[in-house]
């Protein structure tokens, strides 16, 4: 770390939690330290670039920037990231050398970068890579730098994949969003369709899925009990229950009526079943069982993690890797022994010589290389119960009980089988039935009882029928002689695929390869790079906030559950529908993850001059597929969909409709005696609908011909429009505006002129419906955003002529 006196290096934080971590270790009168609070640099709205992008209109698609600007971004407070920017501006001043030291990994290297990028610093700079926040950890970091000498470039080829990633989902869920709402979407749903390069195929894995469920007939299958005696009288039933289904009756029949005749030696085997303790945690698997563990949201379970990384207690948390390199080996004593003093009741499962279990394979738990990061472990420093939250603590304990038991003996199981061949005139058929008793618990008993709880079966899939087993077996000898004293035939009933459930969708979506059956597309899906990661959607980094996307567009809704299933609506149906028949690429999720595959290969460019080219090419390939995309929506036809599938709205965070609306609604029930719908008086979007529905329609010919003596009444557009502009600008919609064409038309005029203007700000500074940039002290923020030279900007709101109000485009498909 020791600098030219006359030089100057510039340490480069994502936090200030992270910053401070590493002052404690050095100090030096020519290196000063800077932090990002996350990224501060934001991309300009659409609008704001030019006028025409303001309002929703098909004739100005596709909405495509080579270089897209940027501006200051604003943390939750709404405060300008401005001063920040220019201390780091002040900071850089005669300075010959900068390390990223922001969390290891592409968003990461971005906040830097596109700060660096911003200010025109064109000075050396390194790559800090920081595992973990602990001393051990640290000082493995600076010499791993110091090791790499290129390692600023390699950085700056992630910093692109990133950029890449930002610069793709922006102008499909822009363009898409936009285009299929404005030319597909069907008039009885009034939220945009929104589109994304992620979400989108990870909805068609949901509703491939919600098909077979729906579709699924169950059907009978027969299992066969054979009731055999002993010699010594002992009494025991045996199972034909093979894993391929016995569908046909008459089969059964003939295999029951040979097994009622049977008698013969029984088979007795005995054998130690030895089970190797789970593999560690990644962020996906680790949500997945806290899911199914405690019902956390795996948005939960990532900000804990991140916490806990932050505070020193764990290593980097998003990661895709389930393995640790062989170089950690020698560190796992001494991380125990912090887990056993602070874990007192486990301190007796260490070998009392010390003696650890290290598996060195793709199915243990050490590798060679696992990827651009390790395994989630914990580190020497461990909490106290009095420092952090409840569950906090919960989350560290998962983790430290994974850590001990990866490191333990795994455990045996004295099985014993007993088995009868018999004879029938489909061939001899394996009747059996099995005991365990455990021989040695191993790893086991780090849980206990919960040691059975965590096996893990694969989402989407039926579940296996299990192995007929019995508690206990009576004394039977090998080749005991034994008669059929009954058989019978049992029935059963197919089950339909089990549902995908809210913590089981990362995993889903990063192990898209189990979840195809064509053997080609497996082999598609797996990645000569690093075979224990196969190819999938989206990063770790962004997995977890897919599925509250779709539920906000109202394409999937949540069961009951500690772990809710994920239900797909008949609107999300319609959608991917739409989608395939318009542009089947974008619904094909293997198709996408190879796709993403492409992303990667910038990433992993050796120099800058590479990842700059492969960006390039990614860019216009985006392009062509945006324009294609705009062609082939400018073709095809509104879908039709029943306006009774519309979800209802929800209350759930909606504004109170106005007086006006409310009044309006209240006489269209009093006139037609109807029933004022549940939540109307506070909830804008059931009022809306509610009018939408009974308000007076504009009518033509003789009926239209005989209200020429009175007031001619607005379009229900028009009226809608009206009172979407009353809502924004926080005012009432008069009455004359809701019952006569030019009152309302004048105040259309007058309202939606002012509503060009940049979107208006809420009340700390920051415009309505723009997440802020970061959140000091907090790297929850992530997916982050877009950068200098491929930014994506994030619309807030944005007119839609066809709703005639302003919708949310924190969903315009942004995924990454």
């Amino acid at each position: 770390m020791a600098t030219h006196p006359a030089s100057r290096t510039l340490f480069f934080f994502e936090k200030p939690s992270a910053m401070r971590q590493l002052q404690r270790f050095f100090k030096s009168p020519s290196t000063v330290c800077v932090s990002a609070e996350g990224h501060l640099l934001a991309a300009e709205e659409p609008g704001n670039v030019r006028d025409e992008w303001k309002p929703w209109r098909f004739d100005t698609l596709p909405i495509v920037l080579e270089r897209i600007p940027v501006t200051y971004g604003t943390n939750r407070s709404g405060q300008s990231h401005k001063p920040k920017v220019e201390a780091i501006k002040q900071a850089l001043q005669g300075v010959e050398r900068v390390i990223i030291a922001t969390d290891p990994g592409r968003e990461g290297s971005m906040i830097a970068w596109e700060v660096l990028e911003h200010l025109g610093y064109r000075g050396r700079v390194d790559r800090l890579k920081l595992g973990a926040l602990d001393e051990v950890s640290i000082r493995r970091a600076f010499a791993a730098m110091a090791k790499e000498p290129d390692s600023g470039e390699r950085d700056y080829a992630a910093y692109l994949e990133a950029l890449c990633r930002q610069y793709e989902d922006y102008h499909l869920g822009l363009n898409g969003t936009r285009a299929i709402s404005l030319r597909l979407r069907p008039p009885a749903f009034r939220e945009p369709w929104r589109f994304g390069g992620v979400q989108t195929p990870t909805l068609a894995i949901l509703a491939d899925l919600e098909k077979r469920i729906r579709n699924f007939v169950p059907q009978d299958y027969f299992k066969i009990a054979l009731v055999v005696t002993t010699e010594t009288g002992a009494e025991i039933t045996l199972w034909y229950a093979p894993k391929d289904k016995i569908l046909d009756k008459q089969v059964a029949e003939t295999i029951q009526q040979a097994a009622a005749s049977w008698s013969g030696p029984l088979g007795v085997e005995q054998r130690d079943v030895r089970r190797s303790p789970p593999r560690l945690f990644s962020k996906d698997t680790l949500a997945r069982r806290c899911a199914k563990r405690f019902g956390w949201d795996p948005q939960h379970t990532a900000k804990l993690a991140q916490d806990l990384y932050d505070q020193g207690y764990l290593t980097y948390p998003r990661t895709e890797s389930e393995h640790l390199p062989e170089s950690q080996i020698g560190d796992a004593t001494a991380v125990i022994g912090s887990i056993v003093g602070a874990l007192t009741d486990l301190a007796s499962l260490v070998p009392a010589t010390g003696d650890l279990v290290f598996r060195k394979s793709s199915k243990g738990h050490y590798v060679k290389d696992p990827g651009e990061h390790h395994a989630i472990v914990p580190l020497r420093k461990v909490p106290q119960a009095v420092s952090i939250s409840a569950d906090h603590l919960r989350l560290w304990e998962l983790v430290a009980k994974s850590f001990l038991a990866a490191h333990l003996p795994d455990g045996i199981d004295a099985r014993t089988t007993i088995t009868a061949q018999v004879p029938t005139p489909l061939g001899p058929k394996r009747f059996s039935i099995s005991g365990s008793v455990i021989k040695s618990p191993g790893w086991r008993a780090v849980y206990g009882a919960e040691a059975d709880e965590d096996n893990e079966t694969v989402p989407g899939k039926v579940k296996p029928d299990e192995e007929p087993t019995t508690g206990r077996l009576p004394p039977i000898r090998d080749h005991e002689p034994g008669k059929a004293a009954d058989a019978r035939i049992e029935t059963a009933k197919t089950e339909p695929p089990r549902r995908i459930t809210r913590g089981e969708l990362p995993v889903v979506m990063g192990r898209l390869v189990d979840q195809v059956e064509d053997p080609t597309l497996k082999a598609a899906l797996e990645n000569p790079a690093n075979p224990n990661e196969p190819k999938g959607l989206g990063t770790a980094a962004t997995r977890d906030t897919i599925l509250p996307k779709l539920q906000k567009s109202q394409y999937v809704e949540l069961l009951k559950g500690k772990d809710p299933p994920i239900q797909v609506t008949d609107v999300g149906l319609t959608f991917i529908s739409a989608v395939r028949r318009v542009f089947p690429a974008y619904g094909d999720p293997v198709g996408r993850a190879m796709f993403e595959a492409d992303l990667a290969e910038i990433g992993r460019a050796s120099s800058r001059t590479e990842a700059i080219g492969k960006a390039a090419a990614y860019q216009e390939r985006t392009r062509s597929r945006v324009s294609e995309l705009i062609t082939t929506i400018g073709r095809s036809d509104t879908v039709a969909l029943d306006p009774t599938c519309v979800p209802t709205p929800s209350t759930a965070d909606a504004k109170p409709p106005t007086k006006a609306m409310i009044a309006f609604a209240t006489s269209i029930a009093a006139q037609r005696g109807l029933k004022l719908p549940r939540g109307l008086k506070t909830n804008s979007a059931i009022c809306r609908t509610f009018l939408d529905q009974h308000a007076p329609q504009r009518s033509s010919g003789p009926a239209r011909a005989a209200q020429q003596n009175g007031p001619r009444p607005p379009t229900d557009a028009m009226a809608r429009y009206a009172r979407s502009l009353a809502e924004q600008k926080g005012i009432e919609c008069p009455p004359d505006v809701l019952a006569d064409f030019a009152t309302c038309r004048t105040f259309l005029d007058e309202y939606s002129s002012k509503a060009q203007h940049p979107p208006e700000k809420n009340r700390a500074g920051t415009p309505k419906g723009r997440r802020p940039a970061a959140r000091a002290g907090n790297n929850n923020d992530k997916p982050k955003r877009a950068s200098a030279s491929v930014r994506r900007p994030t619309e807030s709101r944005a007119k839609d002529p066809r709703r005639g109000s302003r919708s949310r485009t924190a969903a315009f498909g942004k995924d990454e």
